[in-house]
């Protein structure tokens, strides 16, 4: 039989609404709250988040708006926000907008009066309209930084500064790069990696357009990097580095031998694929829980305030996908 709030309140004593204040934060002194807690916790009482939600004004639940679950990155972002939500006792709702701007800010309207907060991640739509539809009080962005919203990102451009110094550690002086969606805030911070290196002596970077950012874009893009004079090749993530070596499979270019390649996220997936892809890692779910700390305000040293920027470290993964340039 479930423990309601009564047998608490008739345990430790007191009325039904110190109880309620107690366990909600409510104006109770420290001994009344210790020994409601002790005796809640004794009786195994797990309050109703329904209820809970009657006193305090808040739902106890959080959203989260990712552009496509079907793609492992976000897929293990969801991971790293309910499995933080689990131990802090709160509920999380999950959008998949289908890579729809439109369907996006769909789900920030209605999310907005159905949760506490927003955790909204890689957002397809501008700055403008997210700073329109989002409430900055009550909004983190991942993977994702517009000005004056609180944010938490990984080092994109380190990540890519490692991947090009390895490749060029390997010989590899002429690299194609296959970049993601126009107008992704991601994609840019790449373009802006690669920027670094566009005095290097010696070095080209080839660009063969943009894809969406998926295996079939992969396999798009496979011909056109085999029609270019590259050595070796950057993909905008790993599905889309999956799809470049099931083309380069068919058109029998042998990888690493006749082309390196690297792909970006370093999903499970990579390490499957065959070759196994060299990555860049990106703390996914690492991600995924210190934005739902930042909506909580659980995050330690780190202020919620508007603006506020998380940055997390990237890491080059190196597997079987990239080797010596052929000479």
């Amino acid at each position: 039989m479930r423990t309601t709030v009564q047998d608490v309140a008739r345990a430790a004593g007191v009325s039904v609404s110190t109880v309620s204040r107690a366990l909600t934060g409510g104006a109770v002194s420290p001994a009344t709250r210790e020994a409601v807690v002790a005796v809640a916790h004794r009786l195994g009482y797990q309050p109703n988040r329904a209820a809970r939600g009657l006193i305090t004004g808040r739902t106890g639940n959080l959203g989260l708006i990712v552009p496509d679950l079907r793609n492992p990155f976000f897929a293990d972002v969801a991971k790293g926000v309910t499995a933080r939500a689990r131990a802090v006792d709160c509920g999380v709702f999950i959008s998949d907008t289908d890579e729809d701007p439109v369907a996006e800010l769909e789900a920030v309207a209605t999310l907005r009066h159905n949760t506490d907060g927003i955790l909204l991640c890689s957002p397809r739509s501008t700055d403008t309209q997210i700073l329109e539809a989002a409430d900055p009080r009550t909004t983190v962005l991942l993977h994702r930084r517009v000005p004056g919203m609180t944010s938490v990102v990984a080092d994109i451009v380190d990540g890519i500064r490692q991947a090009v110094r390895h490749l060029l550690a390997l010989g590899h002086r002429r690299i194609a790069f296959v970049s993601g969606p126009d107008g992704s805030w991601a994609s840019r911070q790449r373009i802006s990696g690669l920027d670094e290196f566009t005095r290097e002596p010696g070095l080209e970077i080839l660009p063969v357009g943009s894809v969406a950012p998926t295996f079939d874009g992969g396999v798009l893009a496979g011909d056109l990097v085999l029609a270019s004079p590259a050595t070796a090749v950057l993909a905008y993530n790993d599905l889309v580095a999956t799809g470049l070596l099931h083309r380069l499979a068919a058109r029998g270019a042998v990888v690493p031998d006749r082309m390196s390649v690297v792909g970006y996220d370093d999903v499970s997936l990579a390490g499957m694929s065959h070759p196994p892809l060299t990555s860049v890692a990106v703390p996914k779910d690492r991600a995924g829980a210190i934005g739902l700390d930042l909506l909580l305000g659980r995050a330690g040293t780190v202020t919620a305030e508007h603006g506020a920027e998380v940055i997390l470290p990237t890491t080059l993964v190196v597997r079987a996908s990239t080797g010596v340039a052929p000479t």
